[in-house]
């Protein structure tokens, strides 16, 4: 089961969990024109990897490319992604590779009703 922390709670998760890290799991298209966190600001590094390209095409390379990021099976590693569906897929891949992970569970944006999301609740963003 892939623990879940609304993006309100981030900032006490990291400060309870210094050794977490984020996974941004977006598209390069909803970097540019929604925004990226800036976790730097709340002493989270983040790391960028898309696990679909637009068009809801599926990056095959995704494991791949997670393995090169070289992140510390230690960590605990947040996957996040627009409103928490992506990163919930995401996580259970990496909870599979043997990664500790939760999800964001309201995403960056959330979904405009009961979901949030982190720049709705004005955490840092680049």
């Amino acid at each position: 089961m892939i623990k879940q922390i609304p993006s309100k709670e981030i900032q006490n998760f990291v400060k309870e969990n210094p050794k977490s890290v984020l996974l941004d799991v977006r598209t390069k298209e909803e970097w540019d024109q929604i925004g990226k966190p800036d976790g730097d600001k709340i002493g989270i590094k983040t790391y960028f990897l898309s696990s679909q390209f637009q068009g809801r095409i599926i990056n095959e390379n995704f494991e791949k490319e997670f393995e090169d990021l070289k992140i510390d099976k230690s960590c605990e590693v947040l996957v996040m992604c627009g409103s928490g569906n992506r990163s919930q897929r995401a996580a259970e891949l990496l909870t599979e590779k043997g990664f500790k992970c939760s999800n964001v569970s309201d995403g960056f944006r959330g979904d405009g009703e009961e979901k949030i999301g982190w720049k709705n609740n004005n955490l840092p963003t680049k």
